[in-house]
């Protein structure tokens, strides 16, 4: 294997890798030709990440599991399911995409994550985790009722196999004897360190035609010994849990093969040829180095788990991991605000317990986990169980913070209702990456809070407008006796001081309006502008170029009714801005406050389309939407000339 100890700023020259788009042609080729292949794959892969910045670390640690997959597997035919997608840049590029990827997580380009629609080798779209197992055993039932000879396999990192979601799929596909292999890509020992000769040795043996052969022949000869297939079966399970974690597998109705070195590409081509054409479930599992052939990322697997682009002007600059960048001095990003809130409030109040599902780096609780160690909880990627920890914490008289994107709280919403909402359990969601997020695309997007967590009876939910009002919203959720959220965006805000004080922000009540009616002895503005959270910046604008009223409305739920019927009666037309999905959403709240009072004031609601919003930065997606300032102020003239 080519190591590399720095990203190469021109492209490499990768002449086998280059005589083909399409996974066919690997197939003939033999082991030289392969390991050639998969250092040539590394090589441009570093280049392309450079080109355009991204998932990283992942994609280099499956290079050699992505050439023997492609290898073993008769793809697109034969379906591959990706979990989560980070490490499937490898895959794009084997499966006719190599020249678009320096354009992949840009405006118009490829899609950050596998996508039905954009190859019929990406056989599932992915974003969230542990979804390839339940998905891969549907393709292969339907492959079954079908009468079809279609081999299905599913990748999965060891991180998305502590969702609960992947152990039902487990479970469920040891019932039903589906032909179904599972690989399962350790990185992260946690599940197993024996990686070396025997294990090697075991699952060449154990994977081999002979014997899988003399196995079933042998149950066949001892089923009629009484006793006797029962004891040969615990001396099996015995003499593979000697040199792996097999038994918790086979227990589920898996054959288990490994662990074997994700990176001995000639063991692992032979291995996966061997498992693809055997009936039933098949567990493999693999050890693997994030970063793998990388030097720095294998020294520093977090850091570069994503990587920024690299920049034309600095030819000599070594490449840095996004996590360790320092930039110059700049506004706090709001989930800094959070972090640095979490800790002073934990100071003043020793009930307060921090909880996040796998996001420690992402909603900067790395301070918090190092001075409130025992009080910090990270419960992996198990957004379900995380709000009803919490749950159970609230109960019990502690005052728990979840810490939790956007996208992923859609995952534990039955828990919110039943565990949290339904008992009116003091619960604080601290809600990270609300509205478009970026490069990542529509299922990171955090389009829907406010739609679905309006609808929660008892349910507080506040938007800040700057970084102080986001430590003032914390404090007033904190001190809120029930569930009560606070949605902030991702990134930066304005720049505003952040006071030091914990002093919380009335909930409910609006900000006053930045231009009242009557002012300068003029009759007063037509339009009032009502901005929840994100939108304000934008909406001071338009308030200006229209001279209008700007009310910064900072509580979704509830709402400030005087300053809502107070701008209705004053003006022609009220329009709504919100980062979220109109349907259902903060605009909604306001227009069904008005019905209810009889208001005949005209509403323009202003929001996310009713579509999934594609990938490319906040700012090309906002105007994309017609939510930057050209965008409403264009919106506001065609409904009021």
């Amino acid at each position: 294997m080519k190591l590399f100890d720095e990203i190469p700023r021109e492209r490499p020259a990768t002449p086998l890798l280059d005589t083909f788009d399409h996974p066919a042609a690997l197939r003939a080729m033999n082991d030289k030709q392969l390991a050639q292949l998969a250092d040539e794959l590394r090589a441009y892969l570093l280049y392309s990440v450079g080109q355009s910045g991204g998932h990283f670390g992942a994609g280099l640690g499956v290079v050699e599991l992505t050439v023997a997959l492609h290898h073993a597997f008769h793809t697109p035919e034969d379906r591959l399911v990706w979990d989560v997608g980070h490490q499937a840049y490898p895959h794009k590029i084997l499966t006719g995409r190599r020249d678009a990827m320096p354009g992949i997580r840009q405006y118009g380009g490829l899609a950050a994550f596998p996508r039905r629609t954009e190859s019929e080798y990406d056989t599932f779209g992915v974003g969230h985790s542990s979804t390839s197992i339940s998905a891969a055993l549907g393709m292969a039932l339907a492959a079954k009722a079908q009468g079809r000879q279609r081999r299905v396999c599913a990748v999965i990192g060891d991180g998305a196999l502590t969702a609960g979601m992947a152990f039902e799929a487990l479970a469920h596909a040891g019932h039903v004897n589906a032909n179904l292999l599972v690989v399962l890509n350790d990185n992260e020992m946690s599940i197993s360190e024996n990686v070396g000769g025997m294990a090697t040795y075991l699952a060449r043996v154990l994977s081999s035609k002979p014997y899988l052969k003399i196995r079933e022949e042998g149950k066949r000869v001892l089923s009629h010994l009484p006793g006797a297939l029962e004891l040969a079966r615990r001396t099996e399970e015995h003499m593979k849990g000697m040199v792996s974690p097999a038994t918790l597998f086979e227990e589920m109705g898996f054959h288990y093969i490994g662990p074997i070195d994700g990176h001995d590409l000639e063991t692992l081509t032979q291995t996966l040829h061997n498992l693809r054409d055997l009936d039933g479930p098949q567990f493999l599992h693999i050890k693997t180095v994030k970063g793998k052939g990388f030097l720095p990322a294998e020294a520093d697997q977090i850091g570069y788990h994503a990587i920024t682009k690299l920049e034309k002007s600095s030819e000599t600059a070594p490449l840095k991991p996004t996590a360790t960048l320092k930039p110059k001095p700049k506004p706090k990003k709001y989930c800094n605000v959070f972090g640095d809130w979490l800790c002073d409030m934990a100071a003043v109040d020793e009930r307060l317990i921090g909880i996040t599902p796998a996001m420690r780096e992402g909603s900067d609780l790395i301070r918090f986990s190092q001075e409130y160690a025992e009080r910090y909880f990270d419960v992996a990627i198990a957004e379900q169980h995380a709000v009803t920890l919490a749950a159970g914490m609230a109960c019990e008289g502690m005052k728990p913070v979840v810490a939790i994107y956007s996208t992923f709280l859609q995952r534990g919403y039955d828990q919110l209702i039943h565990d949290v909402a339904v008992q009116h359990l003091d619960v604080t969601f601290a809600i990270d990456r609300a509205g478009v997020v970026g490069e990542d695309g529509p299922t990171h997007h955090g389009s829907m809070d406010l739609s679905y967590l309006r609808c929660i009876p008892g349910m507080v939910i506040l938007a800040p407008a700057d970084e102080a009002e986001c430590r003032a919203m914390l404090s007033a959720a904190y001190h809120h006796p029930g569930p009560a959220a606070v949605r902030y965006p991702r990134g930066t805000g304005p720049g505003v001081v952040i006071p030091e004080s914990l002093a919380p922000l009335a909930i409910g009540k609006a900000e006053p309006p930045r231009r009242l009616a009557g002012q300068n002895g003029q009759d007063g503005p037509r339009i009032a502008l009502l901005a929840f959270g994100s939108m304000n910046d934008a909406a001071a604008d338009v308030a200006e170029r229209l001279d209008a009223a700007h009310i910064n409305m900072r509580s979704i739920k509830p709402l400030d009714r005087e300053a809502v019927l107070a701008a209705a009666d004053e003006h022609e037309l009220i329009v709504t801005l919100e980062e979220n999905v109109v349907a259902g959403g903060a605009g909604s709240a306001v227009n069904e406050l008005l019905a209810a009072e009889g208001s005949q004031v005209e509403t323009l609601n202003l929001g996310l389309p009713d579509v999934f919003v594609e990938h490319g930065t906040p700012a090309q997606l906002l105007a994309d939407c017609g939510l930057d300032a050209d965008g409403i102020e264009r919106a506001i003239r065609l409904r009021l000339p």
